[in-house]
């Protein structure tokens, strides 16, 4: 017969949840997230239910207020959303319950905004030096020639490394990768 009581094995289970629901929160700064963003992640995650601003300012111990910003910032990420919750006027959230998706729309929400930052920097440099050229071209030595022609070609090739990291966010919004990397499961 097991020492264990009823009351002991679900505190276990809670504490094995909440450890989960940590590492998860850990995980988030991979992405650039806030632990926050993870804590909620997890947290609702593992209610296995939608859950509203209150329910989730009451788990944290964090404001209302609190909650709204981060849900906001989790719906941004693409790895939460409203749902209806029928019998109820408060607003419910739900997170996706495939890891691999959290993981595919975190990647690709972080790279998508790298992507347009730095290729609208790039086309930005790229006028300025093309300005500079048409301008003051006959007045270049060999050494601004020089200056000129390399930050033309560290821009080509910036720009090929974006494109690549696009078609790249690209394999992994469409799915493709679970073709190349399928999941295993045991």
């Amino acid at each position: 017969m097991s020492t264990y009581s009823e009351p002991h094995i679900l505190a276990e289970l809670e504490h094995a949840e909440d450890q989960i629901s940590d590492r998860i929160a850990d995980n988030m700064k991979t992405f650039g997230v806030s632990s926050t963003v993870g804590r909620l992640l997890g947290i609702i995650y593992l209610n296995r239910a939608p859950m509203t601003l209150d329910e989730l300012a009451e788990e944290t111990g964090m404001s209302k207020t609190r909650m709204s910003q981060v849900v906001r910032q989790m719906m941004s990420l693409n790895i939460a959303e409203k749902e209806f919750v029928k019998g109820s006027r408060k607003e419910h959230y739900r997170v996706e319950n495939d890891y691999i998706q959290t993981f595919i729309s975190l990647f690709t929400t972080n790279w998508k905004e790298v992507v347009s930052k730095n290729s609208q920097l790039a086309r930005r440099l790229q006028d300025k030096i093309a300005r500079i050229e048409r301008a003051h071209k006959e007045y270049f030595s060999a050494e601004v020639e020089q200056k000129v022609a390399e930050l033309k070609e560290e821009l080509t090739q910036w720009i090929s490394y974006y494109d690549w990291i696009n078609r790249l966010v690209e394999f992994f919004e469409s799915g493709k990768i679970l073709d190349s990397v399928p999941v295993e499961v045991d």
